[in-house]
């Protein structure tokens, strides 16, 4: 008999696909199964009511509504011509990165030997509320991973676990001792942002939980000595020196207005820009906004009266994509950039023609087609921002199971020393958690 995917859910889905760091609210869940297939769920969220935004601890992803262009290598944003695509990797001078064939990348499947009972993988994220659509990325790119191993194990059963933190930071302290209670989960895909990481971490790390992140970025997650704890992605430092170099050494941008949120994420990474850019941060133009803004009318008469060749945004897509309308309204042609939170078709359909051109970055890279395919079919909407950056932490942590870990400590040790290709990247943490090597993608709107 071939095994069934089994999702253990914490909390009610709402369907979304992409992935940047901040998001509108819900959409309808995918169906978690394609055939043969199961789903079960049990209560247990973190708290209904709105979902804490992400200016509590959001990362660059999370969104609401259709697959994510960027991440499915291409294709329409929100069902028409528009798509965000993908132009290529850059190292952190901002130089092109050649790339390699996704071949040897590992598989969840394994040799269908494997033997395990009572282990588990828990995820935890926001699956609803405002932030839902990065969590439900995470969630899917795992889900295929868990699918694909099952199908093949059949005398090892992996269940993922759902706890639903909404993104925010204090419901993910009240969600947080769910997981660690749960003796049959050895290892924690998430959190996915950086406020709800941080609040979280401690309890994490006193319980010897792994924790991989596919999401949170903020730099100084990695910094607090928690030996649990490894990111999966590049962190702000790498994503926002590249693109500032980029955007001066390949773009020839010589005056740039940076304009951030008041998120923990924004205000990282409007800083490592800043200072990467030197004197082409024009600071008679920088400026600061609040995360739920939509008049940025103060802000575009002052970037308008500096004229300059760029404005960089740090934050989410439910800001940049109304500061983006009004720029292109107030007829400002500066190049509008931004990163990871911006980087969803939420951004482009709620921006329409003003987001076209835009330059968005991501620690991500774009699906592979035979990932895409599988991700469709197994739920029923293509892949968001993260959901191969899941899909590859998702199969570390099976392959540590496959080999006979059963245990927390002996999964932590297993990845602490792992180092191999996936479908997004290569996989190999210094001792802090932090990835080697971790070069960004630079996508465009058009």
């Amino acid at each position: 008999m071939r095994g069934a995917l089994v999702v253990v859910a914490a909390a009610t889905l709402t369907l979304a696909a992409c992935g940047s760091k901040s998001a509108d609210g819900g959409s309808s869940n995918a169906n978690a199964g394609g055939g043969g297939t199961t789903q079960t769920t049990e209560t247990g969220s973190a708290g209904g009511g709105a979902a804490g935004s992400a200016a509590g601890g959001g990362d660059s992803s999370a969104a609401s509504g259709g697959g994510s262009a960027a991440a499915s290598g291409g294709g329409t944003a929100s069902g028409g011509a528009t798509a965000i695509k993908p132009v290529e990797q850059i190292s952190p001078e901002g130089a092109k990165v050649e790339q390699k064939s996704a071949s040897n990348a590992a598989n969840p499947a394994g040799d269908g030997k494997a033997k395990c009972s009572g282990v588990n993988i828990g995820m935890a994220g926001a699956l609803t509320g405002a932030n839902a659509a990065l969590g439900i990325n995470i969630l899917n790119g795992a889900k295929v991973a868990i699918d694909e191993h099952n199908k093949a194990n059949p005398d090892c059963q992996v269940q993922i676990k759902q706890f639903d933190t909404e993104g925010d930071p204090q419901k993910a302290t009240q969600v947080a001792p769910s997981i660690v209670n749960d003796k049959t989960v050895v290892g924690l895909l998430g959190p996915a942002f950086s406020g709800e990481t941080k609040a979280t971490e401690p309890i994490f790390s006193q319980a010897g939980l792994l924790s991989l992140t596919a999401s949170a970025t903020n730099p100084d997650l990695t910094k607090q000595g928690w030996k649990n704890f490894f990111r999966g992605l590049g962190n702000d430092n790498s994503q926002g020196g590249a693109i500032a170099n980029y955007m001066t050494k390949e773009l020839g941008y010589k005056k740039i207005c940076v304009v951030q949120d008041d998120s923990d994420y924004g205000v990282g990474l409007a800083k490592v820009v800043t200072e990467t850019l030197g004197d082409a941060a024009d600071s008679s133009c920088a400026a600061k906004v609040k995360t739920g803004d939509k008049d940025f009318s103060a802000t575009v008469n002052q970037i308008k009266g500096a004229s300059p060749d760029a404005v960089y945004y740090a934050g989410y897509y439910a800001e940049a994509a109304p500061f983006v309308s009004q720029l292109r309204g107030a007829d400002v042609k500066a190049t509008f950039v931004s990163a990871d939170g911006t980087n969803d078709p939420q951004f482009v359909k709620q921006a329409g023609n003003a987001a076209s051109g835009a330059i968005l970055t991501c620690p991500c890279g774009p699906a592979p087609a035979d990932f895409a395919k599988k991700y469709q079919d197994l739920n029923k909407i293509a892949p968001g921002v993260y959901s191969v950056d899941a899909y590859d932490l998702t199969t570390i942590m099976l392959k540590g199971i496959d080999s006979g870990i059963t245990d927390r400590a002996k999964l932590i040790d297993y990845v602490k020393s792992y180092e191999g290709q996936g479908l997004a990247k290569d996989y190999k943490w210094d001792d802090t958690g932090e990835l080697a090597v971790a070069n960004p993608w630079v996508y465009k709107v058009g």
